[in-house]
């Protein structure tokens, strides 16, 4: 043993190294202080041995570097600019030492290397990786770039395109993937990674490669023409700065900063790395997308506690093979979990079916599923008219007609029909968990569950506590989210739960400026320019203005100081005028199907008369005062929300939104959102409107928090083990 340390062992076989990242007391390997000083003593050690034929970069755990402490960074973030740009030199520094060592150096990568942990990879003269593992640079999903070299390295390896693409998706690449591209060399099936490693060692000393072309490709400046450097350069500024939009900076950074240095070498570009590392970093948007980030860390720990207790799901059941039925079993059988989907309707059972093979093509198309992957997931979801097979059901989800009587009856006969221990489940989105629970014999094994739809492609799950609901019947259902790739959120119930409730304040805003005279395509473009992917009017025709009248009628009567209207809303008489939105083709807009079958947005005159109907003489607004007018009845309702304990935390209300509505990430959630405005100056924007009535009052809480300097997220956030 050449060098012990707790984060690195460095040992030598003959003339091969092997520099192993294996930290003590800690599931995976991130690059925090501790780690980066034992780096740099390590490679002092590596430098002073003599007669080394290669090094070889191994990690003993399962997942070789998770990447950089994301919690030290944020000191660093905070930090002024040169002490930020300080500690990006010296890793340099030291990846630039790995890189410049005498004699040939491989990456073993036995499983992610994501950030930082792929960034030291690419300062080896080559990768290995197991068919496992995947690699990628994921940082500009927190707002910032890569700032140890990957901006300079990666496109001299794979070229300008595949390098944005790879930096701007921050998508982590599959080993395959990787190969085709180049930015590994081999993948190893036998599972003989350090063998494979010495063996490209040894093909060095042979003459069989050229080490020092390949060192010369990484070092020096873009191997392009001047024509071929502006071609690739803006063909992918038009790409991503089209996806990007203008609120997500980092993507056109990483292009102009590949632009900045490719006519550099390594040892000129890396201070051009460091210096738009630095500006980005101290970006509300990366302070926003960081949080983003440490709160679904916390979300995904809270998860884990709270399924401590959890019963085993083998086999789960479904009621109901509607849109949200049939997406709950897409979803759990392609997760593993078989699953039976009940309907008294065979037509339902077949349209439930279609819609799962839809989903799965779509998933081959996107190569994400081999073909033979697709008739296994559909034999794990068995359509039934009868409760024949529900004896061996562990948890079923009711997803019938959102009506009390009618899922109260439903519950009532399946609990008849499975086992004692068996949880049932309601995905209600706006009934109260605690009547529903009256109609059952045994309420301890019942809860909420509530899907968002698309199930597919929303994240969160609401996991509605009911009082008479068990430790076990809450973590078994949690348990069962986590399996089916969602992100459950545990709220208390309440009309509307945590999400919707939040919503129907921000819709009650809406329906208030509509009243006075705003014109609903300028209150669209207002909030979807402030970040919204669309704004409220859009909104409400996918939700379904037959949904919406349901929900807003369920939160006036829950809440009828501030969500009670006075006479017919917008949404009401879009609802009387059977303008449903998207489900029957016009709302406040028409809809035609595009080649794709999407439903396309176009305006409609027809409307007009509909909005007169509940409508002032139309007025001119700010647009400032348009986003004021939703943001502060949301803002407000989130923080009820804590007060009211729906949920514990200001994190859970701030990614329930982001999740579950498309709450604009870069603006962190609504309380996050309030502590960046500060709650002094939130109150006081809040009481111009307070003419409006309750709906913008601030509580008394807020009010004292405002007093005080308070804020709903902690200065200094319990964020052990995070890492990008």
């Amino acid at each position: 043993m050449l060098f012990s340390g707790s984060a690195f062992k460095l040992t030598r076989d003959e003339d091969i190294l092997e520099l192993c990242f294996d930290s003590e007391n800690e599931k995976v390997n991130v690059f925090n202080r501790s780690a980066l000083k034992e780096f740099g003593e390590v490679l002092a050690v590596v430098e002073g041995e003599s007669d080394v034929a290669g090094l070889v970069l191994t990690s003993g755990k399962s997942v070789f570097v998770a990447g950089a402490d994301i919690t030290e960074f944020l000191s660093y973030f905070a930090s002024p600019d040169e002490v930020l740009g300080t500690m990006l030199n010296e890793v340099n520094a030291m990846f630039n030492r790995l890189e410049d060592l005498p004699f040939t150096t491989v990456a073993a990568i036995n499983g992610d290397a994501q950030g930082g942990g792929f960034e030291v990879c690419l300062a080896c003269d080559f990768r290995v990786a197991a068919p496992g593992a995947r690699v990628g640079l994921p940082e500009v999903k927190l707002g910032i770039m890569p700032g140890w070299g990957g901006s300079v390295r990666l496109p001299r390896l794979i070229g300008v395109d595949n390098a944005v693409e790879w930096m701007c998706t921050g998508s982590s690449k599959k080993a395959a993937v990787a190969l085709k591209d180049g930015a590994i060399d081999a993948v190893v099936h036998d599972g003989n990674l350090r063998d494979a490693a010495v063996t490209i060692i040894r093909q060095v000393q042979d003459a069989k490669l050229d080490v020092k072309k390949r060192r010369a490709l990484k070092t020096s400046p873009l191997l392009l023409s001047d024509m071929e450097r502006t071609m690739a350069i803006e063909s992918a500024k038009g790409v991503v700065g089209a996806k990007a939009g203008p609120h997500y900076p980092s993507p056109m950074t990483i292009i102009n900063t590949i632009a900045k240095q490719a006519t550099k070498s390594r040892d000129e570009a890396l201070p051009i790395e460091s210096a738009s590392f630095v500006k980005l970093a101290k970006t509300d948007v990366a302070e926003s997308l960081v949080g983003i980030f440490l709160n679904d860390q916390s979300l995904k720990r809270l998860a884990r506690q709270q399924s401590k207790k959890a019963l085993p799901v083998k086999q789960s059941a479904v009621l109901g093979a509607g849109i949200m039925g049939g997406g709950v079993a897409y979803q759990s059988a392609s997760n593993g979990v078989p699953i039976i989907m009940k309907d008294i309707r065979q037509e339902a059972l077949t349209a439930g079916l279609d819609e799962a093979g839809k989903l799965l093509k779509k998933q081959i198309m996107r190569g994400r599923l081999k073909p033979e992957g697709m008739g296994g997931v559909l034999n794990a979801i068995r359509p039934a008219l009868s409760y024949g097979e529900f004896g061996e059901v562990d948890l079923v989800v009711e997803a019938v007609v959102e009506n009390p009587k009618v899922k109260m009856s439903v519950l009532a006969e399946v609990e008849s029909q499975v086992s004692e221990d068996t949880i049932i489940t309601t995905n209600t989105s706006t009934i109260s968990v605690d009547l529903l629970s009256s109609a059952l014999k045994r309420p301890e094994n019942f809860c909420g569950m509530h899907f968002f739809n698309p199930v597919h492609l929303m994240p969160l799950v609401e996991i509605i506590r009911a009082k008479t609901s068990s430790e076990e019947a809450i973590a078994t259902t949690v348990a069962y989210a986590q399996s089916m790739k969602k992100t459950p959120i545990v709220v208390n119930d309440c009309p509307g739960f945590l999400v919707n409730r939040i919503l129907f304040a921000y819709f009650g805003g809406f329906n208030k400026l509509i009243a006075e005279g705003a014109d609903f395509q300028a209150v669209d473009k207002a909030l979807e320019r402030f970040g919204w992917p669309m704004g409220p009017a859009y909104l409400l025709d996918v939700v379904g203005m037959d949904t919406g009248k349901h929900a807003a009628g369920v939160m006036a009567e829950g809440f009828p100081d501030r969500m009670a209207s006075e006479g017919n809303t917008i949404i009401d008489a879009l609802y009387e005028a059977d303008r449903l939105g998207q489900k029957n083709g016009k709302g406040f807009y028409r809809y035609e199907m595009d080649r794709k079958g999407k439903p396309q947005k176009l305006p409609d005159a027809d409307v007009a008369a509909v909005i007169q109907s509940v409508q002032a003489k139309p007025v001119e607004l700010s647009a400032e005062d348009m986003v004021d007018r939703l943001m502060i009845p949301m803002c407000i309702e989130s923080a009820r929300c804590l007060e009211d304990n729906i949920v514990g935390t200001a994190s859970e209300v701030d990614m329930g939104l982001v999740y579950g509505v498309g709450f604009p990430p870069f603006r962190g959630g609504a309380l996050h959102h309030v502590d960046k405005m500060g709650l002094a100056e939130f109150c006081a924007r809040a009481d111009e409107f307070a003419h409006l009535g309750p709906l913008y009052h601030p509580t008394e809480k807020m009010r004292e928090m405002a007093k005080s300097g308070g804020t709903f997220h902690a200065k200094s956030q319990d964020t052990s083990g995070a890492a990008a």
